[in-house]
């Protein structure tokens, strides 16, 4: 790990809603919900009368009455999240891109032609606010993971180093929802043991936690307690996984509908990957019910694949095994995404006829969607049928 804190965690602010607080001046210092019957993104005014996401729209307008409900515009978002990321190429040539409000930018061989990394995080804050006209918050740090602890310290709109020689004083009062990767469960399993601070996970052993979480959490857990991250700031880093979601609100949806839904993202995420020239061995599921709590359902093929029906088979599979959850609980979100990506499409052996024409379907539909827009072909399946919000990401 670096000796010196030179890495820059840069995250845009409340991104959706700080677009439209900045596209429309009646909007600015009023609390604003960017949402489709979900709120997607909420601004830090009505982030400060308890709404959050994924909250229902209804329940954020019982907490904050006087918000203003306004929909979703993704291409304005990519616009600005490509003109931040211009921001960020000409502030230094080592960009890692998180998502497309986020990035880590390594300037620590920049001292001499642009400052330390404090002016350097200051003038990118400010280049972002005159280019972009968006609040956006830097953490720096020795580290990855403690770059974007201290971007979400320093939150909204500011900048917070944090010296080497701080480090534990900085990260043992924070609570250890803090810690990257404790989600909701695991928080609730050691706030359950009485660990309610970094400090508190960091003074127990690596074999305690481990038996509390299991090898890889326990491990992973004890390594960002004392700040150990040995990730560098990586260029042109490939995905891992290629994925999409849907909210899909609160109202009661047909098993039909929720078909249909899967049967539109899986499309949406096969064609990214053939055209990313990747392909994939495992499928995973993403469900969020209607009380809030979650699945994740995954299946490993033997052979990589970017086929769409081949995908949307394994995907339905498992969400036929989660069909009892969802008739009882609801589904307010559903995910799907292809991981352990190999470059190009792997040959597919001794495949019958049928298959082979299926794979032929595919680059067909693509060469006319390429052709006349993605909106044009289309599966019959989906014909009306809204297909939710395409969110902005990243390229492959």
């Amino acid at each position: 790990m670096n000796g010196a804190a030179t890495i820059l965690h840069a995250d845009l602010d409340s991104f959706y809603a700080s677009v439209e607080q900045r596209d429309d001046p009646g909007l600015r210092g009023r609390p604003v919900l960017v949402g489709a019957g979900v709120v997607l993104a909420a601004s830090y005014e009505a982030k400060a009368r308890g709404v959050h996401t994924p909250m229902p729209c209804r329940e954020a307008l019982e907490l904050c009455p006087d918000a203003v409900v306004v929909s979703p515009r993704m291409s304005a978002y990519l616009e600005a999240s490509r003109a931040v990321f211009a921001v960020f190429d000409d502030t230094t040539p080592l960009v890692d891109p998180v998502s497309v409000d986020e990035a880590f930018l390594e300037v620590g061989g920049l001292r001499r032609i642009a400052g330390d990394p404090v002016e350097i995080g200051r003038r990118l804050r400010s280049d972002v606010r005159r280019r972009v006209g968006l609040p956006i918050t830097v953490g720096i740090a020795r580290t990855k993971f403690l770059a974007k602890v201290a971007s979400g310290v320093g939150k909204p709109d500011g900048l917070l180093l944090v010296e080497p020689d701080r480090e534990r004083q900085f990260l043992d009062p924070l609570p250890v929802g803090r810690l990257w990767g404790v989600g909701p469960v695991t928080e609730a399993a050691l706030l359950r043991r009485g660990l309610v601070t970094v400090g508190n996970v960091r003074a127990l052993p690596e074999g305690a936690l481990v038996a509390m979480l299991g090898q890889a959490g326990g491990r992973h857990l004890h390594a960002l307690a004392h700040n150990r991250d040995p990730r560098p700031v990586e260029v042109g880093r490939r995905r891992h996984s290629i994925g999409s979601q849907c909210a899909l609100g609160t109202r009661p949806r047909p098993a039909e509908e929720i078909d249909a839904r899967l049967a539109g993202l899986v499309d949406r995420v096969t064609r990214r990957m053939r055209t990313a020239h990747r392909a994939g061995r495992t499928v995973t599921l993403r469900l969020r019910f209607g009380d809030f709590t979650r699945a994740t359902r995954s299946h490993t093929l033997a052979v990589p694949t970017a086929r769409t029906s081949l995908v949307l088979e394994v995907a339905r599979t498992l969400l036929h095994r989660e069909s009892a959850q969802v008739r009882q609980r609801g589904l307010t979100l559903i995910g799907i995404a292809v991981g352990n990506l190999q470059d190009a499409v792997a040959e597919q052996p001794m495949l019958p006829l049928a298959r082979r024409d299926v794979d032929g379907l595919d680059a067909a539909l693509d060469g006319l969607r390429d052709r006349y827009g993605a909106g044009a072909v289309t599966r019959a399946s989906l014909i009306g049928r809204d297909q939710g919000l395409t969110v902005p990401l990243l390229p492959d």
